[in-house]
């Protein structure tokens, strides 16, 4: 009885927590729950996210400028909407051995700042990623008590990057020798990365209690390096030749970024009666994570380590329907700063969600409510402040449909 309510309650909060950030990269969570489904069982889920990440421009006091400047410039809807589809297949070979095939898109991003370039700070700075990635999982039952777990991964991707705005922008002078202004700087910048698939692997272990609905896992996924063909669109001033301020050169390369290594630790344990309490901790080195395109020769992205706390309860009302709230926390860093192209900070979280199950069929669904924390958008060395954002939120929401077979 026991049994069925854990796999049943972690069915119910996958929907609701799945999207992980809002207007950030990280999204699927790499969960890898249908391993601990009962028998043969299929899935297929949906989830989305409609973030509000709205800021306005700080007032800026350049190097040697009599005044002040402050553009007034604000912005509404940086980070776009997103969903992201997931399935799953998990099947028994025998009582010891089972095998499962899980793809999802862990990562991506859709930010556009809108505005005028030539009167705001990061006006035209856009970043889109698309990812999508397969774990093909073999999971070993040594006992009741004790399994171990691991497999291959394969991860495409691609992505586009432009910089704009007067924080990339730099001064304006005079070419001398063609009397036509130049502009200093990586406003106008933009790269193309080609599809790439690169290669990684996870491993895992759990213990479980059947009788009480206890069980602990801990996952460990490994960085996976992907090596773009890469085409890089650059203002001629920032690319050494003189000439006018809207002309542009391109440069094609190789750019190789690291998807970061993670680990996921899970947690549940029946409380009382139908009733299951549950944790969990996921950790990924966004710190390693670097974009560094050959010709504009440094990071575009500059990212802290995450750390996403999850901590919540399932309730079971009858043998078909079950119940579970959550709050999850994620910690913004040492400061507020951030990238431009990921601008947010951590966040607050509360997440419902429910499950039906008649005879081999299981719905779930759930939605989540995120209160985003202060975020402060830096560019240059040493980091200057151009943006804040404040005051916002995102919410998600997700269905799956499995069928047991």
């Amino acid at each position: 009885m026991r049994t069925r309510l854990a796999a049943t309650a972690v069915s119910v909060t996958v929907c609701a927590t799945a999207a992980a950030q809002a207007g950030g990269i990280d999204r699927y969570g790499q969960n890898v729950d249908i391993l601990f489904k009962d028998g043969n069982y299929a899935e297929v889920s949906y989830n989305s996210t409609t973030p509000s990440v709205t800021g306005y421009d700080l007032p800026q006091s350049p190097p040697g400028f009599p005044v002040t400047l402050d553009t007034g410039a604000k912005y509404s809807n940086v980070a776009h909407d997103f969903g992201t589809v997931g399935f799953g297949f998990k099947y028994d070979v025998n009582d010891s051995l089972a095998l499962a095939l899980i793809g999802g898109e862990d990562y991506g991003a859709d930010i556009l700042y809108g505005g005028d370039p030539a009167a705001s700070m990061l006006a035209g700075t856009k970043a889109e990623a698309n990812n999508y990635a397969l774990s093909l999982i073999a999971k070993y039952v040594a006992n009741e008590n004790f399994s171990v777990y691991g497999g291959a991964r394969a991860d495409r991707a691609n992505g586009t990057i432009a910089l704009n705005g007067l924080a990339y922008g730099g001064p304006t002078l005079l070419n001398p020798a063609t009397f036509q202004p130049v502009r200093l700087g990586a406003s106008g910048y933009r790269v193309k990365f080609d599809d790439d698939v690169g290669y990684g692997y996870l491993i895992g272990a759990a213990y479980e209690r059947p009788d009480i609905a206890l069980r602990l896992n801990v996952t460990y996924y490994s960085k996976i390096t992907h090596e773009f063909g890469t085409t890089e669109t650059l203002p001629f001033a920032f690319a050494g030749v003189p000439n006018s301020a809207f002309s542009t050169t391109s440069a094609s390369s190789d750019t190789n970024v690291d998807a970061p290594q993670a680990i996921n630790v899970n947690f549940q344990t029946g409380i009382a009666p139908n009733t299951l309490a549950f944790a969990g901790m996921r950790w990924v080195e966004w710190s390693q994570f670097k974009i560094k395109p050959e010709q504009l020769g440094r990071d575009l992205v500059e990212l802290d380590d995450s750390t996403t706390w999850t901590l919540g309860v399932a309730y079971r009302f009858n043998p078909s329907f079950a119940a579970s709230a959550a709050v999850l926390y994620e910690d913004g860093g040492s400061d507020d700063l951030v990238s431009p192209l990921a601008p947010t900070n951590g966040f607050t979280a509360l997440a419902l969600g429910a499950s039906y199950r008649w005879e081999k069929i299981e719905l779930s669904g759930g939605i989540r409510y995120a209160w985003l924390a202060e975020a402060v958008p830096e560019t240059g060395t040493p980091d200057v402040a151009r943006a804040k954002f404040a005051d916002n939120d995102a919410v998600s929401v997700g269905v799956k449909l499995g069928f047991y077979f």
